[in-house]
């Protein structure tokens, strides 16, 4: 259950300092920018926990696929940055390959 969560606080980190970088407009807003130096800080550490029981395929698919569809989604609420037909196929079809990954690995 434990590596699950450090995916989880790695997805989470990371999601919050590409906010955090947005919200830096470029660095002009430092608070914003140190932020985001920290969030992706603590992404290497809980990636690196998760990756001490996971495999690495699995857990990269995982961060990747969550990352893309969490970051699309706050870009389209909080920026009111475009939402089309093809983000959301292209952030299914990395959800799907993400199952694929995991689900491989079931039978072994």
């Amino acid at each position: 259950m434990t590596k699950w969560l450090f995916l989880a606080g790695a997805i989470a980190s990371e999601v919050s300092g590409t906010t955090f970088m947005k919200l830096s407009r470029g660095f002009e807003k430092p608070l914003w920018a140190a932020g985001a130096l920290v969030c992706y800080a603590g992404t290497m550490v809980f990636l690196t926990l998760a990756l001490k029981r996971l495999e690495m395929g699995t857990v990269y698919a995982l961060w990747s696929g969550f990352g893309i569809a969490l970051t699309t989604a706050i870009g389209s609420l909080a920026f009111a940055e475009s939402i089309t037909v093809q983000k959301i196929a292209g952030a299914l079809l990395i959800g799907a390959g993400a199952v694929i990954l995991n689900a491989g690995r079931a039978g072994a």
